[in-house]
């Protein structure tokens, strides 16, 4: 029988998520920089990837537009859950990029109503679990952010080397927030927007760069930005690329742009909507091949949210957009993690068959251990039934609810059982075993096998797949809106208790590359 704490938990996370997401939509009105107000120099001569890079419209490592991919960045921001998983998977769960490999996103998390469990699950399976504060607060105090680092860790099995980005709730920052992120050992920051369309002069679309001559993003947004501050040396600050509709930079669009009203209109079209995302995408494509981003809060797309109708030509739009975009040659869908590998070392088209971050290795790990492979897992997930929002994870429960103040409890105790091992700075996830506090694998060379194929010779024919049921690959006018995909929880085997029934824990590939196995802190 499901416990009062579960139903509170259900009714205050279906009262309220909604409320909290369009609260923090991301939307922007007007550019947020000039080339004047930026005043951006930079000494190329000496900055010098793989830790420094310049800002500029133009590819690093001096590539040409045509040798390097169009990087399509998708995003989700806020708590993770079974529905805002499944919003995500309805996109991408199928698709794959030119070598074969499952698509890969970033998903900036934060800590209210997330389950901990399906945080393991998303990140085991390839994708890159980023901060966005324990409690959602924009320009955050460091106990938010170094908080939601502590809890990741601790409950979600994260490694605090793979945490390398953040993104700032409300798209609200300071510069004494990047200030702090260096501090805390952050790879890279995506708060700033980049809000001049890429075919105007003075446009602010950069490629990734680091802050080693301050920002050039958010110029007039942001107080003491820019004209060569903040001076913070290896902070790489990625972009948020704006959408453009007819209107130009009086019709910019960024977080959610199918929430927005298109070319002056009164509600929002769809059919608009998909015109705009198109149309700059090929400003990019056709361009200097700056990445293109689709930024969501998941919640807003989600199919199983209870009394709140799916989005369905909002969904069916943004596969058709999905399934055009890869019918193009070269183009790339990855994580910011992703990208910044190979902003760090920039990597001709011609040579990404050896490429390993963009290669899909599957960990080899049949033993049943509460590892984020969810057919391992079977009756040995803890069930912390907190009343606000209680969850599952592999890792113990907490003796009370994580806050700021108390990012890592200490663990409850459990009559007739042992207390559960953290994740040590040794071992990848997968290959962790927190009940007998166990590494199945303490090597570089531990058991994967690599999914990736081989890229068509000569950069032929390099396309990725879409949604299609056959083939993996679809039209834009045969792209299905619903169902296209395999729900998150449908790979998860069911848990004792009606609970299971309401998360779906569960797991849509097992991929992985061996990284952030040596810990931050």
């Amino acid at each position: 029988m499901r416990s009062i704490c579960s139903l509170i938990f259900l009714f205050l996370s279906f009262l309220y998520l909604p409320l909290f997401s369009v609260a923090q939509d991301g939307s922007i009105t007007a550019p947020t920089s000039s080339a004047a107000a930026a005043n951006y120099s930079c000494d190329a001569t000496k900055c010098k990837l793989p830790d420094c890079n310049c800002a500029s419209v133009n590819p690093p490592g001096g590539l040409s537009p045509s040798d390097v991919p169009m990087f399509l960045i998708y995003t989700a921001d806020d708590a993770v859950q079974s529905y805002t998983i499944d919003a995500v998977n309805q996109f991408l769960a199928k698709r794959t990029n030119p070598n074969g490999c499952p698509v890969k996103m970033t998903y900036y998390t934060s800590l209210n109503y997330t389950n901990y469990t399906l945080v393991t699950d998303w990140y085991v399976a390839g994708n890159e679990i980023a901060d966005h504060t324990m409690t959602h607060v924009g320009t955050p105090p460091a106990d938010e952010v170094n908080g939601n680092l502590i809890a990741l860790n601790a409950l979600a099995g994260i490694p605090f080397s793979a945490i390398k980005g953040f993104r700032a709730p409300f798209l609200n920052f300071s510069l004494d927030t990047l200030r702090l992120l260096k501090q805390s050992d952050f790879t890279y920051d995506s708060s700033c927007s980049a809000s001049i369309p890429v075919t105007d002069n003075g446009t602010d679309a950069f490629w990734p760069y680091t802050l080693d001559y301050g920002l050039a993003n958010n110029c007039l947004a942001v107080p003491g930005a820019c004209s060569g501050q903040p001076v913070i040396p290896g902070l790489w600050e990625f972009p948020m690329y704006a959408l453009f509709d007819q209107r130009g930079e009086e019709g910019i669009h960024l977080m959610d742009p199918w929430l927005d009203t298109a070319n002056g209109e009164n509600t929002p079209d769809d059919a608009a909507t998909l015109a705009y995302m198109k149309s700059t995408f090929t400003d990019h494509y056709k361009g200097n091949r700056q990445p293109f981003g689709i930024y969501t809060h998941p919640i807003h797309l989600a199919t199983n949210y209870p009394g709140v109708a799916a989005p369905t030509s909002t969904i069916k739009m943004i596969n058709q957009f999905l399934d055009w975009a890869q019918e193009q040659q070269d183009v790339w869908i990855v994580s910011n993690e992703q990208l910044l590998a190979w902003m760090q070392n920039p990597t001709p088209l011609s040579q990404l068959n050896d490429f390993a971050p963009f290669k899909c290795s599957t960990p080899q790990v049949t033993a049943k251990i509460c590892n984020g492979m969810p057919e391992n897992e079977a009756g040995l997930l803890s069930h912390c039934d907190f009343p606000d929002f209680p969850f599952f994870t592999c890792y113990g429960c907490p003796t009370v609810e994580v806050s700021p103040s108390n990012p890592n409890p200490p663990q409850q105790s459990v009559p007739g059982q042992a207390l559960r091992t953290r994740l040590p700075a040794n071992c990848s996830t997968p290959f962790w075993d927190p009940i007998a506090a166990q590494c199945l694998c303490t090597t570089s060379d531990c058991a994967f096998v690599d999914n990736s194929r081989p890229i068509g010779a000569n950069n032929a024919n390099l396309t990725g797949g879409g949604t299609d049921e056959d083939n993996g690959s679809s039209s834009a006018s045969g792209a299905s809106a619903t169902n296209s995909f395999i729900p998150f929880n449908a790979g998860r085997t069911k848990m004792a208790g009606s609970w299971s029934m309401v998360l779906g824990i569960g797991m849509v590939g097992f991929v992985l590359g061996l990284a952030g196995t040596f810990g931050r802190l």
